[in-house]
């Protein structure tokens, strides 16, 4: 008699990982950040005012990882401001200097507010993570950081006032506004000052003379031919005679300085 015995390993079939389907999951591509903006080591001495605010808009990629689908990376472009204020303070980004002064004007004539808004080109990077991932619902959660380079600086003043806080006039005067030859003429002076900054002096018939000062910059050079209306400059606030971000239009008659009112017309 003969007993004959078979062994056989068993063989383990690796069972294939379902699917995930990621197709609802939200991507988050539209990003909008609202927040509160404060620059550390800022001195005492620096007075700034009310709520300071950025406001961040940026368009992101949002890439899941296969390991893990609650985890995922993040990558986009946007544009990023900040808007800063100030309380009685020269800001003078505009000064033609190499280090930007916050000057304390309280004990003269001030502008009351001053915005400094900053506007900046931005690419983020954000690692992320959602609770559920299959509907995009739930908690949501990133950590990410972000470079970019400055794409443009200007103040913004309100209610200019005398040391005893006596409104003095109140409007509002953005840097970079459209400056225009108030009548025909040829330029002068075309160029920068300490006191007066960059500004324009423009002759005129009959002996008269219009000078434009505290500009951010000058679009004429000396020697051209302007029309009345014809844009010569951008408004600023440049030189150490300035208080903030004005236009200082001056008329000269005959080598004397005349009130503007009595002449525009007749230009």
């Amino acid at each position: 008699m003969a007993l004959t015995v078979f062994a056989q390993d068993t063989i383990s079939i690796p069972r294939k990982k379902d699917k995930i389907d990621l197709s609802n999951r939200a991507n988050d591509h539209f990003l909008l950040q609202l927040g509160y903006t404060k620059w550390s080591g800022m001195p005492d001495t620096i007075n700034t005012k009310g709520f300071s605010k950025s406001i961040n808009v940026y368009f992101m990629f949002d890439y899941p990882f296969k390991t893990n689908p609650k985890l995922s990376m993040a990558f986009g472009a946007g544009i990023a401001s900040d808007h800063i204020i100030f309380s009685k303070t020269h800001v003078g980004i505009k000064d033609n200097t190499s280090t930007i002064y916050f000057t304390n004007q309280g004990d003269t004539n001030h502008f009351k507010k001053t915005k400094l808004a900053t506007v900046y080109l931005e690419a983020p990077v954000e690692f992320r993570f959602s609770a559920d991932p299959l509907n995009g619902k739930g908690m949501k959660a990133a950590i990410g950081v972000k470079v970019g380079t400055l794409l443009n600086a200007h103040t913004r003043n309100t209610k200019f006032e005398n040391k005893a806080n006596t409104i003095i006039n109140d409007y509002v005067m953005k840097e970079n506004s459209p400056v225009f030859a108030s009548a025909g003429g040829y330029i002068v002076f075309a160029d920068y000052t300490p006191d007066y900054g960059y500004s324009i002096i423009i002759n005129h018939k009959e002996n008269y003379v219009t000078k434009y000062l505290h500009c951010s910059s000058v679009l004429k050079k000396n020697g051209d031919i302007v029309r009345q209306g014809e844009l010569i400059a951008l408004s600023g606030s440049s030189g150490s005679e300035s208080t903030g971000p004005h236009l200082h239009f001056e008329v000269w008659k005959d080598g004397k300085p005349i009130n503007p009112s009595e002449v525009l017309i007749k230009f």
